[in-house]
């Protein structure tokens, strides 16, 4: 499973629900495509979707844009929302690292709720133990956020993880 964060992976998001998805998103980054293709050839991982798109399409729409843009798999997943399990965060926005805070608790109550195998969440945001106590274990940071899982040697570490050629 990978789960999908922010980075060049994350169309610009024009917030007019009811418009199609393709008004809704710019296209993805085509080497960035391709190397998702890859990843996902080598390793038969599937994706499930942790960002902010969740708020602005539905599962289906998603898995149709992907497939117009060129991606090998549809989303089989969204993440849950925080105020969605946990309504008493609703107001806690304003502090440094919240909003990682949130992704990363989405992302552990969806593992939590799923049997799965090995996973990799990859994002621009920093969800690391280093960063967050605690944080995810099987993360990847993108740094540069317009470069995604196309900076040298990520597309490496996706598969290494996703193959479970090592232990987190």
């Amino acid at each position: 499973m990978i789960a999908e964060g922010r980075g060049e992976h994350e169309p610009l998001v024009i917030n007019e629900a009811g418009r199609p998805v393709h008004v809704r998103f710019d296209n993805f980054d085509k080497k960035a495509i391709n190397v998702l293709n890859r990843i996902l050839e080598e390793t038969d991982a599937e994706i499930v979707v942790s960002s902010d798109w969740k708020l602005y399409a539905t599962l289906e729409e998603l898995g149709d844009y992907y497939e117009s843009q060129g991606i090998k798999k549809r989303p089989i997943a969204l993440t849950p929302r925080l105020v969605d399990f946990d309504p008493d965060s609703a107001g806690l926005f304003h502090w440094k690292g919240w909003l990682e805070r949130a992704r990363c608790l989405e992302i552990q109550k969806w593992l939590s709720e799923n049997e799965v195998k090995q996973w990799v969440a990859v994002d621009d945001l920093n969800m690391s133990n280093e960063f967050l106590k605690p944080g995810l274990s099987n993360f990847i940071l993108t740094p540069k956020s317009n470069e995604g899982i196309k900076q040298s040697g990520i597309d490496d570490k996706i598969i290494t993880i996703l193959n479970n050629e090592i232990n987190e």
